[in-house]
């Protein structure tokens, strides 16, 4: 018999779907039956599709609110997209906070089609979480029906409209899912606009997926936000912020559509998503990439953990500023023009929030020269040892592959040469540490236009020997000035030169000139400090060391723990003891909060959720990487045990740190850069008594807050999958 053309083959068929069954008690099970339905149907390599599905179950939870769970993943063994779905007897754990899903879709993209996967996985998410679409999942009888019903939702028919047709272009969509029967009835349809197709586009179409009928009253159409988020690392909290603003949107019946500005590949907004959004929401701490896309439009902005912790309020507020005409605008092009109106006008941040707001984006663009130099620093210490720091430019200067230096220090002539290389590429990263500060704090500001200056003031900065204060200072001189020239009502034929030339040279003669004829004090209060960190021994050494654990530990990986880790990095000097001991105590004490809460995870197992126990046993390699994120899941649901619990343990980890004088030549890695830290047993005793004291203290505060009587998570999740 032959097989159909793959392309021909629809998304899911009967073969694909299996009801009331059980397929066993783990997620791991689950996806490897669903994985061998899909192979089954000569649609995938089994082996190849099981692996690359549990690979993405590792990187974040596909278990979602409502009972349900959504494993996916593009795969090369995938020869054809496909959907496999599971009503499952017994209801397995996929990471939701809610409990068990019973209902499960394994989506598996081909390799090559990761638009169409993300469109897939987006169209499907957004059905799922209407109550209807699950109830008729829940309710049907019969394979067939579940493939008709998935197909409505994932790939609707073309329908004619009122009037028998389709506006030319446009595509009719128009079906809702039949709770009560799990029948689907056309409701009518409406033209889709350009851009409807992309993630998460819903204009037009009321809360129960269904396009409003000819002739409906205009204000039944759901509204549109779209928003940006970002922190400092865009690791945790830039994606956090997103789900919950998505999540509050979709309970309030208004669509989101989020940017997340993080670490991965950024997807920017279709033109016509931001000219059909009503309201704006910057929920960052760092600046926002192309801003100037979103100029008048109605704008709320906020830190990113506000999104996390109202996303409601945050988006009843951008409705309000979108229906009110003299509410606050998006101004001009320029990252701060906001900034001109201070608080003013709903959703508008204050002077200190934008201050902090704009420093964070210089530490945020840093941060990357800081680790890169470093541990690049560090691998040359591993392979040429420590002495190689008086050899190494000489070396890379006059030497070469075929032209080896002698050995030095015990080290072998390619060792030393190697070891120079590496040296020498760390100490060039190190070099734009303080003018990337400065560059993008005044790109903060100013946005493009301040680059240029902003850099410039910060190679003033190094030059007059002012350092990581002077630095700063001149990132926000020459961030003010560009923007101040750019605010210039000027002739349209002069326009075009003002980013280019005009803004740039004049804020670069101003910044940095200022600072290297007023930069004696700065580089005074630099020399001062470093005099006062090489002096610190005993008891002014230990409190120091207590107060950056406190810092480190107190918002895990926000604005205070960026604030203590920028402080270490920016001051490391090789050649200074006693900056390579602050580095040492700020790294450890970053890594207690990961390990305690790992630890509390096994100590008092029953006191943690599935989820919470599944983010434990993940914390334990984030810890060792010193990734203080990985404690995030724990703060946020529960954060006044958990928080005073880690800034009490990393009080006590960076106090030991310094009073035995651990030193770290590395300023990232953790335990993996464990050759650049001496002695490596104190830096270890020190984050091991942090840790215990850290999981002491939130095991303690969860047993007062107890109540006996009541079961414990563990017990909880138990009950649910038995009752289901």
């Amino acid at each position: 018999m032959s097989v159909p053309d793959a392309h021909e083959l629809p998304l899911i068929e009967p073969d694909l779907v299996a009801l009331d069954a059980d397929l066993g008690g783990t997620k791991d099970e689950v996806i490897a039956a669903l994985a061998g339905m899909v192979a089954a149907a000569d649609r995938a390599e089994v082996d190849g599709l099981v692996a690359d599905a549990m690979a993405r179950e590792g990187k974040s939870a596909t278990g979602l609110p409502g009972g349900f769970a959504i494993p996916h993943c593009r795969s090369a063994a995938v020869r054809t997209g496909s959907l496999g779905f599971a009503r499952l007897s017994r209801p397995v754990d996929f990471g939701a906070k809610d409990g068990p899903a019973d209902l499960v879709f394994l989506i598996a993209a081909a390799e090559g089609g990761g638009a169409d996967h993300m469109k897939l996985l987006t169209k499907l998410a957004r059905a799922l979480v209407k109550k209807d679409f699950l109830a008729a999942l829940r309710a049907a009888g019969s394979r067939e029906e579940i493939v008709r019903l998935v197909s409505d939702v994932v790939s609707p028919k073309p329908t004619e409209g009122a009037a028998g047709a389709t506006a030319p272009g446009a595509t009719a969509t128009g079906t809702a899912t039949g709770a009560a029967t799990g029948a689907t009835a056309a409701t009518g349809a409406t033209a889709a606009r350009p851009g409807d197709d992309a993630p998460g586009a819903q204009r037009g179409r009321d809360a129960a997926g269904a396009a409003p009928a000819a002739g409906s009253d205009a204000s039944a159409a759901k509204r549109r936000i779209v928003a940006i988020t970002a922190c400092p690392t865009g690791i945790a909290h830039t994606y956090m912020a997103a789900d919950s603003l998505v999540a509050a949107g979709e309970e309030a019946g208004v669509d989101v559509q989020v940017e997340t500005q993080g670490s991965s590949a950024t997807t920017p907004f279709a033109a016509d998503t931001i000219a059909n959004a009503d309201a704006v929401i910057f929920a960052t701490d760092v600046g926002v990439k192309g801003r100037e896309r979103f100029a008048g439009k109605p704008v709320v902005e906020s830190g990113v953990k506000r999104a996390i912790n109202e996303p409601a309020v945050m988006i009843r507020e951008a409705l309000t500023v979108a229906d009110d005409p003299n509410g606050r605008r998006v101004q001009g092009g320029d990252a701060a023009a906001a900034a001109s109106t201070g608080a003013a006008g709903a959703g508008g941040l204050s002077f200190g929030a934008k201050v902090k707001q704009v420093l964070l984006t210089g530490v945020s663009y840093m941060i990357p020269f800081v680790a890169a130099g470093g541990l690049l620093i560090a691998l040359a210490f591993l392979v040429g040892g420590y002495q190689i720091v008086d050899v190494s430019e000489d070396t890379v200067l006059q030497h070469s592959l075929w032209d080896l230096p002698a050995a030095y220090g015990g080290a072998a002539p390619l060792a030393v040469y190697i070891g120079s290389v590496l040296h020498q590429l760390g100490a060039a990263a190190f070099a734009f540490l303080v003018p990337a500060l400065a560059g993008y704090i005044a790109f903060g500001i100013a946005d493009r236009p301040g680059i240029a200056p902003g850099f410039t003031a910060g190679a003033v900065a190094v030059l007059i020997g002012a350092g990581f204060i002077g630095g700063l200072l001149g990132g926000l001189l020459a961030g003010v000035v560009a923007y101040w020239i750019a605010s210039f009502d000027v002739p349209r034929w002069l326009r075009g030169l003002m980013p280019v030339v005009i803004i740039p040279l004049i804020a670069s003669l101003v910044a940095g000139g200022l600072l290297m004829i007023f930069g004696l004090p700065l580089k005074a209060i630099n020399e001062g400090l470093q005099g006062w960190l090489s002096g610190m021994s005993g008891t002014s050494a230990v409190l120091l060391g207590v107060v950056l654990g406190l810092m480190m530990c107190f918002d895990l990986g926000g604005p205070v723990n960026k604030a203590a880790y920028a402080f270490a990095a920016a001051g490391l000097n090789q050649s200074n003891p006693a900056t390579l001991q602050i580095m040492a105590a700020v790294m450890a004490a970053g890594m207690v909060p990961p390990f305690a809460m790992a630890l509390a995870t096994v100590v008092r197992r029953k006191w943690f959720t599935i989820a919470e126990r599944e983010n434990g046993t993940a914390a334990w390699l984030l810890g060792a990487s010193f990734i203080s994120e990985g404690a995030i899941p724990f703060a946020a649901a529960d954060p006044l045990r958990v928080i005073p619990s880690m800034m009490a343990g990393g009080a006590v980890t960076g106090a030991i740190s310094m009073a035995i004088g651990v030193d770290s030549r590395a300023p990232h890695g953790g335990f993996f850069v464990f050759f650049a830290i001496s002695p490596l047993w104190g830096f270890v005793l020190a984050i091991v008594a942090g840790t215990l004291v850290a999981c002491a203290c939130v095991l303690a505060a969860k047993a007062i807050g107890r109540n006996r009587t009541e079961p414990s998570p563990a017990d909880a999740d138990a009950t649910v999958a038995a009752r289901a």
